[in-house]
């Protein structure tokens, strides 16, 4: 296990008083550093390209668990504001503002991809690049972040490259490809990239691609024509930039990486919506296992007919979404059920709808109602509540991996998930991902 640097305590803001006590303490002489002079004195190298030169950001935020499922974000990811740093210093005396760091040195190989938005602040990618060194994980390519075309991270060939040059064997694969940021932009590049390939050099290495919202034609391509797993998680703008990450979606997102297997227990159906069951089904609801499949669910329909969707036979069709009218989740879904997608499927689980709302022409028609009428459309079994989608708090898990869907003592539903690639336990630090550094 990678040890852990020491804890920063006592931060002083009087330079001659941090000199005078650094002798007997040399961590205290830290002092006023910057973020990249802190985490190198710290051991902690954060890679090429890593041009920190701003003071230590976010040091105001504190280390409670956020509570994000009132917050809901578009497809672009949009980023939480920043909350005013200045007013907090007023009302707060100075030396209850430092944090304690504690980082490890990372070793994770890791490169990033940026399929889609640009991120909007080289701040927020810095900080979260910062957090991901501080847990472990070493990214080579951290200048992407920087890259921009209209209203992507980059041009088509550049962002195409990301993943391309692997298949290639240009660059070597890391054991994380974590992606920046989701929004709009990752469908232009499916025809660009050798997903075969890409997939078995993945496989042969042990590599998780991470992401999800727009990252799902990603993830739905490597699986079609790759037959590769990928892991449905956060990235890197899109919640380790945050202010104030939540904390519950780093734990999980540790969890996936590093535990073979998985398990998730979901209780209700209300991520989903509080007016149907956890299982809706006709008959008793009973154990399946298949390889689960899908993601963002406006991406998913998408791609209907196209070859970049997978054909899983006995697959479970996992679907979340934001923002979307609850007539417009319908035609989704009959997107997806005229195509003949959901035949051969074992069953349908929902994660969360969120940021819905009601329909104008009648309240009655709600996402409730657009379910029990899949329902009867499809005969399968469907499971609600899936603590994933474009909320906080929510658990990374697998797709394209065997998952056993079981009923619960409560009413509710498990997922036990396995085949797919993990991380060492001991190589992620994972409080180094909301660190106020």
């Amino acid at each position: 296990m990678a040890s852990k640097t020491p804890s920063v305590q006592s931060l002083k803001n009087n330079k001659n008083e941090s000199e005078h006590k650094a002798a007997e303490s040399p961590i205290k002489s830290m002092a006023g550093l910057n973020r990249r002079q802190f985490l190198r004195q710290m051991g902690v190298s954060t890679g090429v390209g890593l041009l920190a030169t701003q003071g230590i950001t976010q040091a105001l935020a504190s280390n409670n668990i956020a509570q994000d499922n009132g917050t809901q974000l578009t497809k672009d990811d949009l980023p939480t504001a920043f909350f005013d740093e200045s007013s907090v210093s007023q009302a707060i005396p100075s030396q209850t503002l430092q944090p304690q760091i504690s980082c490890i040195t990372p070793s994770i190989e890791t490169r990033l991809f940026a399929s889609s938005n640009v991120g909007g602040s080289n701040e927020r990618n810095q900080l979260a690049l910062d957090r991901l060194a501080c847990a472990g994980f070493k990214v080579d390519n951290p200048t992407i972040t920087k890259r921009q075309y209209l209203r992507f991270a980059g041009t088509d060939s550049q962002r195409a490259s990301d993943l391309q040059n692997i298949a290639t064997g240009a660059i070597a694969a890391p054991k994380l490809l974590l992606g920046v940021r989701g929004g709009y932009g990752a469908m232009r590049l499916l025809p660009m990239v050798d997903w075969s390939t890409l997939g078995r050099i993945m496989k042969e290495r042990g590599a998780i691609l991470a992401g999800f919202s727009d990252v799902t034609a990603i993830q739905c391509a490597l699986l079609a024509k790759g037959d590769m797993s990928s892991l449905a998680a956060p990235m890197l703008y899109s919640e380790f930039g945050k202010t104030k990450p939540d904390q519950v979606s780093c734990r999980q997102f540790a969890e996936a990486l590093t535990n073979p297997n998985l398990v998730i227990n979901i209780n209700d159906a209300s991520l989903t919506s509080p007016n149907l069951p956890s299982i809706l089904t006709t008959a008793e609801p009973k154990t399946l296992t298949g390889t689960i499949w899908g993601g963002n669910l406006s991406i998913v329909s998408a791609l209907a007919g196209s070859e970049y969707l997978p054909r899983i036979d006995g697959g479970i069709v996992f679907l979340e979404d934001v923002g979307e009218q609850t007539y417009r989740i319908e035609r989704m879904l009959y997107d997806l059920y005229l195509a003949g997608v959901f035949k051969g499927q074992q069953a349908i689980i929902f994660g969360a709808l969120s940021g819905a709302g009601e329909d104008s022409y009648d309240k009655r028609y709600d996402v409730a109602t657009v379910i029990r009428q899949l329902h009867k459309l499809t005969g399968l079994p469907i499971y609600s509540g899936m603590s994933f989608g474009h909320i906080g708090q929510k658990h990374s898990f697998p797709l394209g991996a065997s998952c056993q869907v079981s009923p619960n003592t409560v009413g509710g539903y498990q997922l036990a998930f396995s085949d797919y690639p993990t991380i060492k336990p001991d190589s992620i630090h994972v409080e180094g991902l909301w660190q106020n550094l």
